[in-house]
């Protein structure tokens, strides 16, 4: 009884701990009767709702390669490098549709580069990751000639455009994109054979080979969709800033690392939630914005981030602890 009731805490904080984390961050701000009058406002939730939308769409990737047992590093070099290639092709006056499929391309092949050497030679995929990081971020460089990509004015510059930027509605296009994709991804992992195998993998790879999964084969695959997603991060990008920057999203990588994590994802693999990891992408948004609110320096926004990282990694040991026992 003692070890069921262990395991049904674990479970309630796996599945409310991020909604009682987004009411605690909420409530912080809220507390400072400066901050709280302009906090509580329909345009700063417009604003930090479209701030999280790019994140919130990288972590359904990371979310999937962290639930398969990997990780992702070069996730910021990726959206770079898509911003960069979509940028670049509406500069030449390549067609909205033919931008948008090849930026989605370009992420999906350092994905996919990603996944087959790391199941083509079980390699680790930190290292593999970590090298493609520079990589990545190499190329985007070299094909902007190291500078930021401008463009003429484009249709792909209204996803993430902010219409009434006074109200809360509407709401920019790319916040209904990440939720359509939520549902999406949120579908194939929770209904679907490669859902279930990739759950499968992520708890323990030998079992799942000798259970007849080819394991190696749903691992390629999950990094490339993952480097779709990654992709479809630099066109919401490229969106956002009108123009392609190799030298963006750098560290973006940890705050949707973070997310996932605070999200109820086990860095261990086998386990996680789509629904977890937006509420995880929604916290950091929110503890962006209310710093900046509060008028903390940006040294001081780097340290809190730092700090949030280290505590959702040490939550998730602590609740691997309280399955194991």
């Amino acid at each position: 009884m003692q070890k069921e009731g262990k395991f049904q805490l674990s479970r309630a904080l796996n599945v409310f701990g991020p909604y009682l984390g987004l009411l605690f961050v909420l409530g912080v701000f809220c507390a400072n009767g400066e901050v709280r009058p302009y906090f509580l406002t329909g345009a700063n939730f417009k604003i930090i709702l479209t701030q999280t939308v790019i994140v919130a769409v990288c972590s359904l990737g990371m979310t999937m390669v962290i639930v398969g047992g990997g990780i992702d590093l070069s996730l910021g070099s990726s959206v770079a490098l898509a911003s960069v290639v979509g940028a670049t092709l509406i500069a030449k006056g390549v067609a909205p549709i033919w931008v948008v499929t090849l930026t989605l391309l370009s992420g999906g092949l350092v994905g996919m580069l990603n996944g087959a050497v790391i199941a083509g030679f079980r390699m680790m995929p930190f290292i593999v990751t970590l090298g493609m990081m520079g990589v990545a971020r190499g190329v985007a460089k070299w094909l902007s000639g190291n500078q930021t990509v401008n463009y003429p004015d484009s249709p792909l510059n209204r996803i993430m455009a902010l219409e009434s930027p006074d109200k809360l509605l509407p709401l920019p296009l790319g916040v209904w994109l990440a939720l359509g994709l939520a549902v999406v991804i949120a579908v194939v992992m929770n209904r679907s054979i490669f859902g279930r195998y990739l759950f499968a993998i992520g708890a323990n790879e030998v079992a799942a080979g000798y259970s007849g999964i080819r394991t190696r084969k749903h691992k390629a695959l999950t990094y490339a969709l993952a480097g779709v997603l990654f992709g479809i991060g630099g066109l919401l990008q490229l969106s956002r800033l009108t123009q392609g920057d190799p030298s963006v999203a750098a560290g973006l990588e940890l705050d949707v690392i973070a997310a996932v994590v605070i999200g109820g994802a086990s860095l261990n693999g086998g386990s996680g939630s789509i629904a977890g990891s937006l509420i995880g992408a929604l916290i950091m948004a929110v503890l962006r914005n209310g710093s900046s609110q509060s008028g903390w320096p940006n040294y001081m926004q780097e340290i809190i981030i730092g700090i949030v990282i280290v505590a959702a990694v040490g939550l998730d040991k602590f609740r691997q602890r309280k399955v194991r026992s």
